[in-house]
């Protein structure tokens, strides 16, 4: 197995047409080089793999133990599936995937054949699970099983997203009409999700459609969570003539790092500027009251942005802050 990696590894270096001694002039560095990013991008896609496999597990429980049994529907494609089934005699998990079918055309389009694959991947391996796999109705509360059908479901599409897919053609089509319409993202799936709990009102009812949209609200945040996690990272900009003062009360203090950059400082009719140092900095939401406390103690009247950051890497923000 070893040699079979090093013979691709050396091919990749070397090319299709290579010769021995093309080889020769590989140097170890090269090599190693490739090799850890041959390992890394395998150590990658099997993480992909995992995510994606646990995803469709939790989406198939959610829908066969909770929603289906319940004539609860979501929002998005998989809810035009449900109102389809329905409405017809044709079983839930065909037209899943018929659904499904014009939005991994748009995924390949508009992102790229290895995100279009792996959704098409993951789509079509939930609806063979739906139609194979028996799960067992768990609970016919409505209030629970808007919550937890939601939280499953919502688990499941997250953890595709992770992986580098979709379990729901919805977000592609979003993505798509965004860019053409000139709309936000949010909005497209407001308007298509709008459409479809007022066809679930007409189909099922009122009641139904009202408990969907609990369902729905419920596959919402837990998607968020699991694609964001648990924490929220701010970022925090502050300008303060102690800079010094508060540069080291962060480091000491909080135990995260800091970048100190140089800017400029408008103000007066005249618009003169002036230099000035600037902070800026990533703590977590549970830091912002200490930070806010600290700062008063300094200079009450530092200039402080706080602003929402999406996902961190590297630096001190998830290592463990000093007490």
């Amino acid at each position: 197995m070893r040699n079979f990696i090093r013979r691709i590894i050396y091919n990749q270096l070397a090319g299709k047409n290579h010769t021995p001694e093309d080889e020769h002039h590989i140097t170890p560095f090269r090599f190693a080089k490739a090799f850890r990013e041959f390992k890394l991008n395998i150590l990658l896609q099997v993480k992909s793999a995992i995510m994606i496999i646990l995803g469709i597990s939790s989406a198939a429980f959610g829908l066969e133990s909770f929603l289906i049994p319940n004539d609860f529907i979501d929002g998005g494609a998989t809810g035009i599936a449900m109102l389809i089934t329905e409405a017809t005699s044709i079983p839930f998990p065909v037209w899943l995937t018929l659904i499904n079918t014009p939005f991994i055309y748009l995924a390949y389009r508009i992102v790229g054949p290895m995100f279009a694959f792996k959704t098409a991947t993951a789509i079509l391996t939930l609806a063979i699970v739906l139609a194979t796999v028996p799960f067992g109705e768990v609970t016919h509360d409505k209030l629970l099983v808007a919550v937890f059908g939601g939280f499953f479901l919502g688990a499941g599409i997250g953890l595709a997203v992770r992986g580098g897919s979709v379990l729901d053609g919805t977000e592609v089509l979003a993505l798509f009409l965004s860019r053409r319409m000139g709309a936000t993202l949010g909005d497209i799936i407001m308007m298509v999700n709008i459409l479809v709990f007022s066809i679930a009102a007409l189909m099922l009812s009122v009641e139904s459609a009202l408990y969907s949209m609990i369902t729905y609200l419920a596959a919402y945040k837990t998607v968020d969570f699991v694609i964001e996690g648990i924490e929220e990272y701010i970022g925090v900009t502050i300008i303060s003539p102690h800079f010094e003062d508060m540069r080291q009360m962060i480091i000491d203090k909080l135990g995260r790092g800091v970048t100190v950059y140089v800017g400029k400082r408008g103000f007066g009719k005249q618009g003169e500027t002036i230099d000035v140092e600037i902070i800026y900095s990533v703590i977590t939401r549970l830091e912002i009251s200490r930070l806010k406390a600290e700062i008063e103690k300094i200079d009450p009247n530092a200039f402080v942005v706080m602003s929402s950051v999406k996902e961190t890497k590297g630096g001190m923000i998830k290592k463990r802050p000093l007490h």
